[in-house]
């Protein structure tokens, strides 16, 4: 992880301007789908015009909003848009939710949207929030100017459900006394996530660890309840994908060469879905924004300056 912090801050960032803002204006949905909630973001600008529909971003399982901050800030000086990094529901600083599927997070992203009077957006998501974008793309095609999808694919995903049902199940059954420090509470939740999954995603998700400053009491920003209680869902997601037309506007896939995440014999079925569709390949593993961000960063404004 530290690695990944030193390949952030080697971007060349601006003075961006940031803007978090709570929401809270409320809507009526009907009961045929998911209610959505009212996500925390943080916004981005830069110098240039917003002559161009802005970008949304959705992070992946266990991340935030703040997995897009480095590339939101240095994507400004390249794009005429506004940028908005976005947590998930049960993720970061948004509301946690009894319901977390693609189609709960499709209605929240069109609430976003209906808020901020937006009438399209590019949109741009990695692993699990690319998924929730392709789902979005088929669902609302009027909205999405453009596609992003960052190493997952539509057709499979490379872990098991009972690997992920060993990291939840070490999640939710740790305890921790509030009479330890921060960094004791680390050790120890460390210590249990290894013995569930490898380093790197432990690193990740210990990025989740909260204590509550007042009461002492540790917590995990992500709702690991309600995502273990889904994550058997989520192997329908193509079942539930195929039911959409395919989504016809430009879209890119950009993966890495040692994620097991996008598998290249899946490309030619995976342009049936999205048939103006395009794949990049960076010699990186899941993690592609923070291991290759400067490859990335190329490839997303110049796919992002485009007219077509």
């Amino acid at each position: 992880m530290q690695r990944l912090t030193k390949s952030l801050r080697s971007l060349p960032f601006p003075a961006g301007k940031i803007l978090r803002t709570p929401l809270v204006v409320r809507r009526e949905y009907s009961s045929e789908i998911p209610d959505p909630v009212e996500l925390s973001f943080d916004s981005y600008t830069g110098e240039n015009p917003e002559t161009r529909p802005p970008l949304l971003t959705y992070h992946g399982l266990f991340g935030s909003k703040q997995n897009w901050r480095g590339i939101s800030k240095a994507l400004v000086r390249k794009v005429s848009r506004k940028v908005y990094a976005i947590d998930v529901r049960n993720h970061g600083e948004s509301p946690h939710s009894s319901v977390h599927n693609s189609k709960a997070m499709s209605e929240d992203l069109r609430l976003f949207m209906e808020q901020r009077s937006h009438p399209n957006a590019a949109c741009m998501g990695h692993s699990m929030g690319g998924r929730s974008m392709m789902y979005f793309a088929r669902k609302y095609p009027e909205l999405v100017e453009r596609l992003i999808v960052v190493d997952i694919s539509p057709i499979s995903v490379p872990r098991s459900t009972g690997e992920m049902t060993e990291i939840f199940d070490a999640m939710v059954s740790l305890d921790l006394s509030p009479s330890m420090s921060m960094s004791e509470g680390r050790k120890i939740a460390r210590e249990k996530l290894l013995k569930a999954t490898e380093d790197e995603t432990v690193d990740f998700i210990m990025l989740n660890l909260r204590k509550n400053p007042d009461t002492g009491a540790f917590s995990w920003a992500c709702n690991a309840h309600v995502l273990r209680e889904f994550l058997t869902r989520f192997d329908k997601y193509q079942s539930n994908l195929e039911e959409l037309p395919p989504y016809t506007g430009p879209t890119t896939f950009i993966c890495g060469t040692r994620s097991p995440y996008m598998r290249r014999e899946q490309w030619p079925q995976i342009q049936k879905m999205f048939p103006n569709s395009e794949i990049h390949w960076l010699d990186a593993g899941h993690l592609v924004h923070f291991e290759k961000p400067q490859e990335f960063l190329t490839i997303v404004s110049e796919f992002l300056n485009r007219t077509d």
